[in-house]
């Protein structure tokens, strides 16, 4: 494939890669499979596609976690063409034309260049960029549950995400036009299509459905025409909500442009120009702007004074102490989780099963360098577990592990309690910081005190998604109470419980 130029191009290439899955610290991600389509912006159908496994320099870097998200062996790589093989291939349908797909941002374009970088040669430029997580969390809500692309599609009953490049690529289409669609046919309704919407993240008036729905289809479809390949327009309104003059230029905010860009064709009544709604739309922005403004939000110190808490359990209604657990009271059902899914949910005498324990000790602190597969860091850190803190939680699991199975899971149980003798003499468990997405934002979803000398306790107010800040407050060897549910998962042929912090009060240091 001969590569126009960056000013000669404009189909949207949709890609999407599948990697390993790093073991161990310092070791990077290999691609073991590109995938990609090339998409007309005017009729959305496929161009053209291109789709190669892709053998890795290291074959022992295909781990069984690896195996089992996306299925690809190390035999199904070892014939096949390495990076530097199909490297002319995938830069003739990246460079220049709109790159497309699901969280590329944070992890499929660092992935490609890394791999252009390491062969040695230059890496491909987008013509501008649509990140569909970022973009349906913004314009399509949490309607559908989390933004992951298997989720989504069971939203709209497209099938089961494979894992694999070509089809996940097809996916994210399909999903881009049914979220286009259903916007559209509510902004085109909005009294009798959102009003009763059960699955509405929340209340919808007229004017936030069309501002949604018609600003979704401007992102999707309206391109800058002269972006230089080194500033890459990034499809987001978090620069327009935030008055900001970004380098990054979000393609929406090209509101002069009209996709027929032909200035010599007179004007003509055209039921789909949508000039004059992105001037309203604009409009409606800036007036949410103002409406926000008039709540400003106070000066976030490191400690908020203000925000004293009562020392112990009794200051969180539902979490119970250890010494108040019977572990023969202790059971499980079965509730609706996401659209068609359930998990099952731990009890503790019919009332859902929510633990306080003072005094943890931290052994292994946040790693930073860890990531989910959406790219951002994963908050977790190794605590001793006591006794009776273990006794509980084994039981948790043989509970919960035999309902699973009764009820058709093929899944591996991974227990709770981590009993890995070889590195640490005593048994540890891990507690989970969640991390609650915004678009291109992020907060901790964790209440995080400090106790002082003298027992008054008071809550870290955090100005910023600051990783390294957060590592340091949680460190080894640091105490803490924390006040945590027990949350289940079965995920990927993976089954267990997963204890997510609500509330941690950290000791002052001994």
């Amino acid at each position: 494939m001969n590569p126009k130029t960056s000013g000669d191009r404009s189909e949207i290439c949709f890609f999407d890669l599948e990697t390993t899955i790093p073991r161990r610290r310092g070791q990077g991600f290999s691609i073991l499979e590109f995938g990609a389509i090339l998409v007309c912006p005017k009729r959305l159908v496929e161009l053209k596609s291109f789709a190669s496994l892709v053998r890795p320099d290291e074959l022992s870097s295909i781990s069984l976690d690896s195996v089992r998200f996306n299925g690809i062996t190390r035999d199904a790589v070892a014939e096949a063409p390495s990076f530097s093989d199909i490297a002319e291939e995938v830069y003739g349908f990246l460079h220049g034309s709109v790159w497309a797909g699901h969280n590329i941002v944070k992890f499929d374009c660092v992935r490609i260049r890394e791999a252009f970088e390491k062969i040695g040669r230059p890496a491909p430029e987008p013509k501008g960029i649509i990140d569909s997580l970022a973009l349906l969390t913004k314009k399509f809500g949490r309607r559908a549950g989390d933004m992951k692309m298997e989720t989504l599609a069971n939203y709209f009953g497209l099938g089961k995400q494979t894992h694999r490049s070509l089809d996940d690529v097809r996916m994210n289409l399909e999903v881009l036009k049914y979220c286009a669609t259903v916007l559209f046919l509510e902004s085109s309704l909005p009294d009798i299509f959102t009003a009763d919407c059960a699955v509405s993240p929340g209340p919808t008036t007229s004017t936030s459905s069309k501002l949604y729905s018609e600003s979704l289809i401007l992102d999707m479809y309206t391109l800058s025409p002269s972006s230089p390949s080194k500033s890459v327009p990034c499809i987001s309104l978090m620069d327009l909500e935030n008055g900001e003059d970004h380098p990054i230029v979000s393609l929406q905010t090209c509101h002069t442009v009209e996709v027929n860009s032909d200035a010599t064709t007179p004007a003509q009544s055209d039921p789909f120009d949508m000039t004059q709604l992105k001037n309203e739309i604009k409009t409606e922005a800036l007036k949410l702007d103002a409406i926000a403004k008039e709540k400003p939000e106070p000066q976030s110190p490191d400690i908020s004074p203000a925000r004293a808490t009562v020392e112990g359990c009794s200051g969180y209604a539902g979490f119970l102490e250890l010494d108040e657990v019977s572990t023969t009271s202790i059971s499980v059902s079965i509730t609706s989780h996401c659209r068609g899914t359930h998990r099952i949910k731990l009890l503790h005498r019919n009332v859902a099963l929510q633990l306080c324990c003072p005094r943890l000790r931290v052994r292994f602190g946040i790693n930073p360098k860890f990531v989910n597969q959406a790219g951002w860091p994963r908050l977790s850190f190794l605590v001793d577990a006591t006794p009776i803190f273990c006794e509980i939680l084994d039981s948790c699991d043989a509970v919960a592990k035999k309902f699973s199975e009764d009820h058709g899971s093929s899944s591996e149980w991974r227990h709770v309690v981590i009993r890995n003798y070889s590195y640490v003499n005593n048994p540890t468990v891990r507690l989970h910081i969640p991390t609650i997405v915004n678009g291109d934002t992020a907060q901790y979803g964790t209440e995080i005190h400090r106790k002082d000398q003298s027992g008054n306790v008071q809550q870290y107010i955090f100005d910023k998604f600051d990783v390294t800040k957060l590592s340091n407050l949680l460190r080894t060897g640091i105490s803490l109470d924390a006040f945590f549910s027990l949350d289940t998962y079965d995920y990927q042929q993976s089954a267990g419980i997963r204890l997510v912090a609500k509330k941690l009060v950290i000791h002052p240091s001994q």
